[in-house]
């Protein structure tokens, strides 16, 4: 009896739904999800480029934009292959433990990625706040040791994520009905006692969200009393124009998260593919609009893209 109770038996491979109730328009779907990868990874590499070769900007912002870059670009390639596997060829099958693994990095880099916008918030606090200070506080050393922090933060959060659920019996069955992983959508389908798992993923993401949230918040409120105080309009503008691309990718973050866990509350009624689609939503919007948002709005990344190009064409002509 006891080794009955204590041991677990899980599947060798669970089998991926897509998007419940619309498996009829999966190849339509994979367009503009394809289109979105395509150009999330195009961005977000440029941008890895540009900062990479240009000593310029080797700044703190800079930096910071770096490690946002690479997050997104491991978020959306933890699950969007794998995704347009299963519109395009009707690969549904996913081994339990890769399934465990891409569960694993897309919450581990979704939390980084809300680390590093509040990194981002703390940046552009010391700039527009303490300029004269800017280089003595945030030195490469402090950045790295931020960089580690938003990992370390990560990984301890999300590493008992996979032990908790290989501890689990599968008894409702192996389809996951969602397009990837995610951690709710696969605790449905065990038996037993799943309520630490709820309350751990719920205590988590609440953490998270409420907690960057509320910092980045605080930044901006104090950045907007500082930019209030400047005696010159045109330097009112010039300061708010500094934070507008981090505004931005705020914004492209946190909204979709904010909508999908009001409408798992508010609409539960809602058909399943609304829920999916938004949780996708929230997976492919902030890796592609990014670069889109840093290469329009920051002058020194817009100028080196532009220049980038217009090499190509000198050479090709």
């Amino acid at each position: 009896m006891l080794a009955n109770n204590t041991t677990s038996t899980h599947p060798a491979a669970f089998l991926l739904m897509g998007i419940p109730g619309l498996e009829h328009l999966h190849i339509w779907i994979s367009i503009p999800f394809c289109s979105a990868y395509t150009l999330a990874v195009l961005g977000n590499c440029t941008l890895l480029f540009i900062i990479q070769v240009d000593a310029a900007l080797h700044e703190p912002m800079y930096l910071f934009l770096a490690m946002l870059a690479t997050i997104d670009l491991v978020l959306s390639s933890s699950t969007l292959p794998k995704m347009l596997a299963l519109f395009w060829f009707r690969d549904r099958e996913i081994n339990f433990h890769a399934c465990l693994v891409q569960m694993f990095f897309l919450h581990s880099f979704a939390i980084m990625e809300s680390a590093v916008l509040l990194a981002m918030a703390f940046d552009r606090y010391v700039a527009i706040c303490k300029p004269l200070h800017y280089t003595t506080i945030l030195t490469k050393p402090l950045i790295i040791k931020i960089g580690l922090a938003a990992v370390t933060r990560a990984v301890t959060l999300m590493t008992p994520l996979p032990f908790l659920l290989r501890r689990f019996h599968y008894c409702r069955g192996t389809v996951i009905a969602h397009c990837y992983c995610e951690h709710m959508a696969v605790v449905r389908l065990a038996c037993g006692d799943t309520r630490f798992n709820n309350i751990y993923g719920i205590a988590v993401a609440m953490l998270i969200v409420v907690l960057d949230l509320l910092f980045v918040i605080l930044s901006y409120a104090f950045i907007l009393r500082a930019v209030l105080q400047l005696a010159s309009q045109e330097a009112r503008y010039k300061a708010f124009g500094i934070c507008v691309s981090h505004i931005g990718a705020i914004l492209s973050f946190y909204t979709p998260v904010v909508i999908s866990s009001v409408m798992h509350r508010v609409a539960r009624q809602a058909a399943p593919h609304v829920h999916t689609l938004l949780a996708n939503f929230y997976l492919l919007f902030p890796p592609m609009v990014n670069p889109i948002i840093y290469g329009v709005k920051t002058k020194q990344i817009r100028e080196r893209v532009l220049g980038l190009f217009l090499r190509k064409d000198v050479k090709g002509g």
